[in-house]
C-alpha cells in the first residue's frame, strides 16, 4: 500500500468520488431529519434572515446555523434540490476522508495512511451518514480537523508550525460550536483532559496557545451568537440550559435508550472492520499498537484512543442517544487500524476478516424476507421492493469479502483491503439507494406533486395534528399549525399568533376563509367531517388526506 503511485492514487480518489456523490440526488427526502435540514436553510434563503432559524416559519434554536449556511449557499448557488440539501454532509465526508489520509501520513506513514482513509470509507455507518441529511457528519468533520490541528501542534518541532497547527484546532473547534453547539469544545477539551492524566503528562497545556486560540474560537464563535441573543433574548434559555443540559440528562426529548443501545451500533456501524477494531483497542490497551513515550512527548496514537473510548462512554451515559452521535469516534479508530494494519501480516487479517463472511451471507439469505418487517400494506409493498435492492448490496458485499479473503491467502494485503473497502462502500449505497422503494410512507414528495395544482403562495394552508416534516420543501411553502406542536413548541410559544391549537379556534378560521388547504391524516379528516367542517379530497394515501374548502 506504500508503493502505491501518485496516479493510481488519484485514480482510486476519482472512483471513490464518483461512487460517493453518484445517489445524492437519486432518493426523495425521508422525514424527519432530512426534511427539516432541508426546509431551514430553504427558509432563510426565502427570508433573507440567517440569523434566527426558523422552521415552520416559527424560531427554531435546537442546533447552531453553520449547515444551515452552507445548505443555505447551495441552494443560492445551484438551486433547491434534493442533492444541494444532502451536499454538505457529502462533502465533509469525503472530505474526512482526506483529512484522515493527510494526518495518518504526517503522524505513522504513508502505507498507515492509506490503510486509514479506505478503512473509513469503507466503514459501514459513516459511509450512510455521509449521504443522509443529519448535522452529525459535519461536526465529525470540524472535530476531526480540531484533533488534526492538535495532533500535528503537539507533535511537530518547529515552533512556528506549531503555533499555526494549534489556531487551526482552535478555529475547528470554533466551527464544530456552529455545527452542532457546546458539544464541539466540551467533547476535546474533556478527552484531552483525560489523556493528560491517562499519560500522567500535563504539560500539553502549555502548548496551547490559550490567548491566541481563544481569540481564534471567539472570533469564529461570538458573531453569530452575539447577533441571535440580540433579536432573540429567549435565545440563551433555550440553546445553552435547555438543548445542552437538559438534552444530556433527561429523558425528556423522547431519545432514551439503554446503556448497551450503542453495542449493536458500533458492532454493525463498523463492519467489515469490527473484528479489525477490537483487535486495534486490545493491543492499545496493553500497549503493544501504541509504545510508551517520554514524559512531555505528546503520543498521538494513545490520545486517539482516549477520543475513542472517551466518545463512546460519553454518550453511553447520556439520556439521550442516536446511532449517529458515535460517528466521531470514526475517523480515530480508522488512523489506529490504520497504523496496525500496516504492520500486519496478511494471514492475521485474514483471520480477522473471515467473521465477516458469514454475517453477509446471512443478509443475503435474509433480505428477501425484508417484507415480514412490515406492519401496514403500504410497508408491505415498499418493504418488498426494498428486497431487491439489499439483496444485490448483500450480494456485492459477499463477494468483496471473498475476493478479499483469497487476496489474503496469496498475501495480497493492499488489494484485498482495497477491494473489501470499495464492496462495503458501493453495498452502503446501493442499500441507501434503495430506500427510496419506502419513500411513499416517509416522503412528502408525492402529496406534494398531487397537489401541486391546487397551491399557491397566498392561500392559506393549514397542518391539523401532525407536521409531515419533507412536504414544506417540496412545496416551497409553510403551514399554520393546528393543534400540533412537538419540537416547534418553543417557536409557538414565542410566536403563538402563529398557531391554532384546538378544532374550535380551527372551525372558526377555516369558516371565515374564501379558499384554503389542509392536511390530516385519516382520523383526524373522520372527527372534522363528523363536526361538520365543509371539506374536499383532494389526495389521500394510506396515511394523510389533504383537502381544500368547497
Amino acid at each position: 500500500m506504500k508503493n502505491i503511485s501518485n496516479k493510481q492514487l488519484w485514480l482510486l480518489l476519482i472512483a471513490v468520488a464518483v461512487i460517493w456523490f453518484s445517489n445524492l440526488e437519486y432518493r426523495k427526502l425521508i422525514k424527519p431529519d432530512e426534511g427539516r435540514y432541508a426546509e431551514i436553510p430553504r427558509e432563510m434563503v426565502a427570508s433573507g434572515d440567517w440569523v434566527t432559524p426558523r422552521l415552520n416559519d416559527l424560531k427554531y434554536f435546537e442546533k447552531p446555523p453553520l449547515q444551515y449556511w452552507a445548505t443555505a449557499t447551495a441552494y443560492e448557488l445551484f438551486g433547491e434540490h434534493q442533492w444541494t440539501s444532502r451536499l454538505w454532509d457529502a462533502l465533509t465526508g469525503f472530505a474526512g476522508i482526506l483529512l484522515v489520509w493527510f494526518v495518518g501520513l504526517r503522524l505513522f506513514g504513508r502505507e498507515a495512511a492509506n490503510y486509514a482513509a479506505i478503512l473509513l470509507g469503507g466503514s459501514m455507518l459513516y459511509a450512510l451518514l455521509g449521504h443522509i441529511n443529519t448535522l452529525d457528519m459535519g461536526v465529525t468533520f470540524f472535530l476531526t480537523l480540531g484533533i488534526v490541528g492538535l495532533l500535528l501542534g503537539q507533535t511537530g518541532t518547529d515552533r512556528k508550525k506549531q503555533r499555526g497547527w494549534m489556531l487551526l484546532a482552535w478555529a475547528a473547534l470554533g466551527l464544530a460550536v456552529l455545527s452542532k453547539g457546546l458539544m464541539g469544545l466540551v467533547l476535546p477539551g474533556t478527552a484531552l483532559f483525560l489523556y493528560a492524566v491517562v499519560q500522567r503528562d500535563f504539560s500539553v497545556f502549555k502548548r496551547m496557545h490559550w490567548l491566541a486560540g481563544m481569540a481564534v474560537f471567539l472570533l469564529v464563535t461570538a458573531p453569530w451568537f452575539y447577533l441571535v441573543m440580540k433579536a432573540n433574548p429567549e435565545f440563551f434559555q433555550k440553546f445553552f440550559i435547555y438543548e445542552h443540559f437538559t438534552r444530556f440528562t433527561t429523558k425528556e426529548l423522547g431519545r432514551y435508550q439503554p446503556w448497551y443501545y450503542f453495542v449493536p451500533v458500533l458492532l454493525t456501524g463498523m463492519l467489515p472492520w469490527t473484528v479489525l477494531m477490537f483487535d486495534t483497542l486490545i493491543n492499545a490497551w496493553r500497549g503493544s499498537a501504541l509504545p510508551g513515550a517520554a514524559r512531555g512527548t505528546f503520543n498521538a496514537a494513545r490520545f486517539l484512543l482516549v477520543w475513542s473510548v472517551f466518545i463512546y462512554l460519553f454518550f453511553t451515559i447520556s439520556d439521550s442517544k442516536l446511532p449517529s452521535y458515535l460517528l466521531p469516534m470514526f475517523p480515530a479508530l480508522a488512523l489506529l487500524m490504520g497504523k496496525q494494519l500496516a504492520g500486519m501480516s496478511p494471514r492475521r487479517l485474514f483471520w480477522l476478516i473471515a467473521p465477516v463472511l458469514p454475517l453477509t451471507l446471512l443478509g443475503l439469505g435474509l433480505a428477501p424476507f425484508t417484507a415480514r418487517l412490515a406492519d401496514t400494506p403500504l410497508q408491505v409493498q415498499g418493504y418488498s421492493a426494498y428486497a431487491g435492492w439489499l439483496e444485490v448490496a448483500a450480494l456485492v458485499w459477499s463477494l468483496g469479502v471473498i475476493t478479499a479473503l483469497v487476496l489474503l491467502r496469496s498475501g495480497g494485503k493492499p488489494v484485498a483491503v482495497l477491494v473489501l473497502s470499495l464492496s462495503s462502500l458501493i453495498a452502503a449505497q446501493l442499500g441507501t439507494s434503495g430506500y427510496n422503494t419506502i419513500a411513499k410512507e416517509r416522503s412528502g414528495y408525492y402529496i406534494a406533486e398531487a397537489i401541486r395544482p391546487y397551491v399557491s403562495a397566498n392561500e392559506p394552508f393549514y397542518s391539523v395534528d401532525t407536521y409531515e416534516q419533507t412536504l414544506p420543501f417540496y412545496l416551497k411553502r409553510t403551514f399554520t399549525l393546528v393543534q400540533y406542536q412537538d419540537e416547534m413548541a418553543f417557536g409557538i410559544m414565542q410566536e403563538p399568533q402563529r398557531y391554532i391549537a384546538d378544532y374550535a379556534g380551527f372551525a372558526k378560521v377555516w369558516q371565515a376563509q374564501a379558499a384554503a388547504l389542509a392536511i390530516m391524516p385519516l382520523p383526524t379528516y373522520q372527527q372534522l367531517k363528523q363536526m361538520g367542517f365543509a371539506m374536499k379530497i383532494i389526495y389521500e394515501d394510506a396515511q394523510y388526506i389533504v383537502v381544500k374548502k368547497p
